[in-house]
């Protein structure tokens, strides 16, 4: 499947953003990973074509990644990337949908549907790689370190996958560091790590998950790497404290579960989407 053929743009309050718009039925909403150069496509293109069989599949582009403007809050940040969304929405009419994010998309979604005012019309969600605490190591400095070159996209790659053949396609990592220095797309993504000289440095122990799971009122399933290099070992348990949850820990798989076994996410998918759906 060419994904091309269902690239679509809309206007949301002046801002231009992509989208892919791909098959009929119900409602599926694709958010995407937040690393340099991410996007809807390179996220998700290995999980739409099976999506798309039974399902509606909607996948935009985050504010400041892939073909959406490339801007960037330096006041709300992440929230108004969040706001953008939930406009997007709205303007295509969508009132009622399932959810996927994949890493920031997935915990974006997740700290989402524990405010007591969620702004995205979830029915149910599925999270992979999402929540959780989030350890300040060296694979996470290798995602805000990038430089733009290939060997630094190597860094980011092999903090993101576990099997080093992503790492060793030369290909693959040239369509990534062309992804991320699209024009634009490397000042929004690096502009989001930028910290006034006032702010205290990353601490070791890293970034505190402070996610109220008890308050998720959506069926939920969750999928987690069982050798994810950007999470704790057995960070996927605090994720039971969701009330309707089902966990799921996929072997000789790193943090892009979702790209690295497509097969086996696509399957969980289809399975929760479709019982959900009954």
């Amino acid at each position: 499947m060419k994904l091309s053929r269902f690239s679509r743009y809309v206007d949301v309050g002046g801002i231009r953003t992509h989208y892919f718009d791909v098959g009929s039925g119900p409602i599926v909403v694709l958010l995407h990973s937040g690393e340099f150069g991410a996007s809807a496509e390179l996220s998700w293109e290995h999980n739409i074509p099976t999506l798309a069989e039974r399902f509606r599949v909607i996948a935009p582009d985050w504010l400041g990644f892939g073909g959406t403007d490339k801007l960037r809050d330096f006041v709300a940040g992440s929230d108004r990337m969040l706001r953008h969304l939930a406009a997007f929405l709205r303007t295509i009419a969508i009132d009622r949908a399932a959810f996927v994010g994949t890493s920031f998309g997935g915990t974006s979604l997740v700290k989402e549907a524990a405010r007591p005012d969620c702004r995205l019309p979830i029915s149910r969600m599925a999270i992979i790689s999402g929540g959780g605490f989030m350890p300040y190591n060296e694979d996470r400095r290798a995602l805000v370190d990038y430089d733009g070159t290939p060997d630094g996209m190597r860094r980011i790659l092999r903090a993101l996958f576990h099997d080093e053949r992503w790492i060793d396609d030369e290909d693959y990592v040239a369509r990534r560091v062309a992804a991320s220095l699209e024009p634009g797309a490397w000042e929004a993504v690096a502009s989001a790590r930028l910290k006034p000289p006032s702010a205290k440095p990353p601490m070791n122990f890293g970034q505190e998950d402070t996610t109220s799971y008890e308050r998720i009122r959506v069926p939920t399933l969750a999928l987690a790497g069982a050798n994810d290099r950007l999470r704790e070992p057995g960070y996927e348990k605090v994720l039971h404290r969701i009330p309707d949850v089902e966990v799921h820990v996929i072997a000789d798989a790193g943090h892009l579960v979702n790209i690295e076994k497509s097969a086996v996410v696509n399957d969980h998918l289809l399975r929760f989407l479709a019982t959900k759906l009954e």
